[in-house]
């Protein structure tokens, strides 16, 4: 478990080399005298942590003869669209292609400069030769799992890579995927992103939820949610059933709620989350898989099963022919609840020149706050109405899809005031502590 929450296969280290080798190329090509006419770069360098200091910098102040100063900034890795674009690759050549289809910056005609123009996509593909490939491992009662890729889904599409999906579906009867961060975010990106691009469709979803979290939902504290409030709770019970509604009835798919159960879940809290459940015609499993393993979710695999034998009519959010802007639109009122859409000026400029160069007609990933169906992150219960602000809208035409930062949602994430890191030790024998 240590080592695939440390550098594991070494992944994700590939992909902050093959982004910063592109970062240092774009530098270096500019240096040698921008025969490519560099006006603007787009292109950040990335890393594998949380550091806030480095969201804007400034670079290139050697003061060296030809060095060119400018404002700068650093992505979290798992936001990079490197990680993207091996999540959605289907092979090498795919890889490939798609990387050397990176937009890197733009040129005194606002000309798109693409990694392909400073011949760096071979170069980027040796770095991931052996990263693209899936990553088997075990479980603790010695099942199979793959492991590969972490795009996040707040800030990214959230998914899994799109080979890690077909092996298992190749290897297994059932293939059990995930996309995290809520099924606002996790599950809206894997099924209008992922399942569009790989051609897929789930036959059942299984969407977890816990007590506590549906407690937190209905306006219990942090330092509440571990008592019984039923009060909380059947007010929480509002958040669960949107998502629920969204997968079922907005999307078309079977849908279970599991149940990650906690020791300090009541008979009576667990009684009502049926009953409630019953009535919307959802069945619910509770999942103890945490205390008793495999035996702990054997009742949730066997109703998954059944599941997967029932019709289900799968659609998408939006059609990829729809303006950029309706996309985003139809996204924020049908799955967040949304009145409506402010852009700003900024995002309407990115849009108007997305269009421009052809790539209107890409699916839209949303950047935004996985704490509420809004994009303000204290707004737990969205009670009163609200709009989602699309500050800033991001073409990554190798990924194959359009960024949408709402809210204030950061690419690079800060550390809290307690870091994990400061828990975590290794003892005189190499065991490792702290990490859990």
């Amino acid at each position: 478990m240590e080592d695939i929450n440390l550098h594991f296969t070494g992944d994700i280290h590939a992909m902050t080399a093959a982004n910063n080798l592109l970062a240092a190329l774009i530098d270096n090509h500019i240096f040698f005298g921008n025969e490519l006419g560099f006006k603007r770069v787009v292109w950040k360098r990335c890393l594998d942590l949380n550091d806030r200091q480095l969201r804007k910098i400034r670079c290139g102040l050697s003061h060296e003869k030809g060095m060119v100063e400018r404002d700068d900034g650093f992505d979290i890795t798992v936001a990079s669209e490197i990680m993207a674009i091996l999540c959605l690759s289907k092979d090498l050549e795919d890889l490939k292609a798609r990387i050397g289809r990176i937009i890197v910056g733009y040129n005194e005609k606002d000309e798109p400069i693409t990694a392909k123009d400073l011949k760096a996509e071979g170069s980027l593909t040796v770095l991931l030769k052996d990263a693209i490939n899936p990553n088997l491992v075990q479980t603790l009662e010695n099942t199979p799992a793959i492991v590969h890729g972490g795009p996040f889904a707040n800030i990214a599409h959230g998914c899994n890579s799109i080979r890690a999906t077909r092996l298992g579906l190749k290897l297994a009867d059932y293939c059990v995927t995930e996309a995290g961060f809520g099924a606002d975010l996790g599950a809206e990106k894997f099924l209008d992103i992922k399942c569009r691009e790989a051609n897929l469709k789930p036959d059942a979803v299984v969407c977890v939820a816990t007590m506590r979290a549906l407690k937190y939902h209905g306006g219990a504290s942090k330092e509440e949610v571990q008592q019984e409030n039923m009060e909380a709770l059947e007010k929480g019970m509002h958040n669960l059933l949107r998502h629920i509604d969204n997968l079922k009835n907005k999307f078309g798919l079977n849908v279970i709620v599991a149940i990650n159960r906690f020791l300090t879940d009541t008979d009576k809290e667990i009684e009502f989350l049926q009953n409630k459940l019953k009535e919307n015609g959802i069945e619910m499993s509770l999942v103890e898989a945490w205390a008793k393993g495999g035996n702990g979710a054997r009742d949730l695999a066997e109703k998954v099963v059944k599941l997967c034998e029932k019709e289900e009519n799968f659609k998408f959010t939006y059609e990829l022919d729809e303006e950029v802007e309706e996309k985003i639109r139809k996204i924020a009122t049908k799955i967040y609840g949304a009145e409506d859409v402010e852009f700003s000026e900024e995002a309407m400029e990115s849009i108007k020149q997305i269009k421009k160069l052809g790539y209107g007609n890409l699916p839209v990933c949303i950047a935004k706050t996985q704490y509420s169906f809004s994009d303000d992150p204290k707004n737990l219960e969205c009670k009163e109405k609200f709009n989602i602000h699309a500050q800033e809208v991001i073409l990554k035409s190798g990924a194959g899809f359009i960024v949408v930062i709402t809210g204030k949602m950061m690419t690079m994430p800060g550390l809290p005031k307690v870091p994990a890191a400061e828990s975590i030790d290794i003892d005189e024998n190499g065991n490792i502590v702290g990490i859990f």
